[in-house]
């Protein structure tokens, strides 16, 4: 999206270099993304807007799709690589090929919505991931989302759909600013005011997110991993530390664990500090990895 913009390839070569400097990314299996089919982006998108993303002509320059977000000659195939990862992804868990996949691709997706691209995001990767589980015979699926920035895309799209609960910590106010869905108890809501830090965050997952999963028994957990609320991110003014990744990594494969057989996918949504993205990647990993692993 340009030399300067946030969302940038680097992200992905900081998160590599770390695994492989730390070692844990020896004890990964890596697999290629396939590109997301039409019909799979069209079960949570409309058929107009999938229309719009597949034929934007690119061939002069850059398209503005809004004031942050760009299309250039290669976004759309990366768009439909970082969606066929959560289809992959999903396949490998529920086959039982993998407990966690953790699918580090760009551009993010949570803010795309039903019928509109905005917020860096092309496609909802995570609600397709989502959207091919439930029509893989999965029943019940819960989205974790603890990126900095609300998934408004992610909240559009699922709002009353009794079968996907979806559980959020964000800094409020803050983009998109999203005005909620009163009339959608499926969305679990915990804004957080700016400097809000580690505290605030484990309170919200653990009094907030916690009873829900718990009643609600998902089949398949699905993380949207936003990693732009550690306190060296310079996009918002949350707080927390890299161990709070580490934690909410244990969290989460304990409810996995005990309610759907261990099934996690996780998918890369924010996190714009090179060094804190790297390394936050890499303490999320290290509870499914294996307390006795470096990091």
């Amino acid at each position: 999206m340009g030399a300067d913009h946030p969302e940038s390839p680097r992200r992905l070569d900081a998160i590599e270099d770390r695994l492989r400097v730390d070692g844990s990314g020896d004890f990964l299996q890596r697999l290629p993304a396939p590109m997301a089919p039409s019909a799979a982006l069209e079960r949570v998108h409309d058929a107009a807007h999938v229309a719009r993303i597949l034929t934007a002509d690119t061939s002069v320059g850059e398209i503005q799709i809004d004031p942050d977000t760009l299309m250039n000659p290669h976004s759309l195939e990366a768009a439909l690589h970082a969606a066929g990862a959560g289809l992959l992804a999903v396949d490998e868990v529920l086959a039982g090929r993998a407990g966690l996949a953790f699918c580090a691709v760009r551009p993010p997706g949570h803010h795309a919505e039903r019928a509109r691209a905005m917020g860096f995001c092309f496609f909802n990767n995570i609600a397709v991931a989502a959207a091919h589980a439930l029509a893989s015979g999965v029943q019940r699926v819960a989205i974790l989302d603890f990126d900095v920035h609300y998934g408004n895309g992610t909240a559009d799209i699922f709002k009353g759909d009794v079968r996907v609960l979806v559980c959020q910590t964000y800094q409020h106010p803050l983009y998109p600013h999203w005005a909620g869905a009163l009339d959608a108890p499926n969305l679990v809501d915990v804004p957080l005011r700016a400097y809000s830090g580690s505290a605030a965050f484990r309170a919200a997952v653990t009094e907030h997110w916690l009873p829900r999963l718990e009643s609600f028994q998902p089949e398949l957990l699905l993380v949207s991993a936003g990693f732009d609320a550690h306190e060296l991110d310079p996009l918002a003014q949350l707080r927390f530390t890299t161990d709070d990744y580490r934690w909410v990594a244990s969290v989460i494969q304990g409810v996995a664990e005990a309610c759907c057989q261990g099934r996690v996918v996780a998918m890369l949504e924010g996190g714009y500090h090179l060094d804190a993205l790297a390394n936050s990647v890499s303490a999320f990993l290290q509870p499914f990895l294996g307390e006795d692993l470096p990091g």
